[in-house]
């Protein structure tokens, strides 16, 4: 059986191919055999807004609104070195890097507790050890066995250990942080180099529900002429939304390549307008 998010990735992609068509609702519905009623109420459970709403967010017009909009509230946020802007829904992020030491290691010595979980994105894999989540990856398709395999590769001396009642507290906390009582930062363990793990602190900065460019991220980190090395650390980010590198797009206010599937990164990206959306307006 389909989860919500699978009917809305094939929504998107599906808009991706027909978008100069301007597909009404009905045609939307019948492509995932759903009645124009159900599909509505379904995309509004899941988005919190109207599927017309939704996808006005994911045009290139939108976006360069955005950018040239939140480049004064990121520009605060990074100068004063605040960290609310950082906060993952309210809830602080911790970072914990391994040493040159650990590195070396290649995680032995560590255990880490893995499990697959279902989120708001797709079924995904969160894995942690004592010190904090060492990574969050997303599922494309049934291919669990790759997402597992990509755990032993980064961490390929560590102890494994399929543990999804321990990591189901931790995925309460980071995609239903209204209904988690926990008040306790959510911890990260990473292993990337300096230049790396700077670029990764640098994205938690990025508040919610807003974008920035590649070019941004490269004058944040004080090297303006890094984009193109800020990009090639994004795309081997370990700690997927957390770490949020969907909230960086091309200056052009195209969304770009994703690890897990451009369609994926859009609805990430107007999910997360779209929570920002319902907040204002109920404020």
């Amino acid at each position: 059986m389909e989860t919500d998010y699978q009917r809305i990735e094939k929504v998107i992609h599906y808009l991706e191919e027909h978008f100069q068509d301007q597909p009404s609702l009905s045609e939307l519905a019948e492509y995932i055999h759903l009645s124009p009623f159900h599909f509505q109420r379904l995309f509004s459970r899941w988005a919190g807004i109207s599927p017309k709403r939704f996808l006005q967010f994911l045009t290139i017009g939108y976006a360069k609104k955005l950018l040239a909009q939140d480049r004064t509230i990121l520009d605060t946020t990074f100068e004063t070195g605040l960290s609310s802007p950082g906060r993952l829904h309210d809830m602080f992020v911790a970072i914990d890097a391994i040493t040159p030491g650990e590195y070396k290691m290649r995680g032995a010595g560590l255990e880490i507790d893995y499990g697959i979980h279902p989120s708001p994105f797709g079924e995904c894999l969160i894995a942690a050890t004592d010190r904090g989540i060492c990574r969050l990856s997303f599922i494309t398709g049934s291919k669990t066995v790759e997402a597992i395999a990509g755990l032993e590769k980064q961490w390929e001396n560590a102890v494994l250990k399929e543990n999804p009642q321990s990591t189901r507290l931790l995925k309460n906390q980071i995609f239903q942080p209204q209904s988690n009582n926990s008040k306790q930062p959510i911890s990260l363990l990473l292993k990337g180099t300096n230049f790396q793990i700077k670029v990764w602190e640098a994205l938690l900065r990025i508040p919610f529900g807003t974008l920035c460019s590649y070019e941004d991220v490269a004058s944040f980190i004080g090297n303006p002429e890094a984009a193109r090395a800020v990009g090639t650390a994004i795309a081997v980010n370990p700690i997927a939304y957390i770490i949020p590198c969907h909230r960086v797009i091309r200056k052009t206010g195209v969304f770009g390549n994703y690890g897990y599937g451009p369609a994926r990164k859009k609805i990430m990206i107007g999910w997360e307008i779209a929570q920002k959306y319902r907040n204002e307006k109920s404020n």
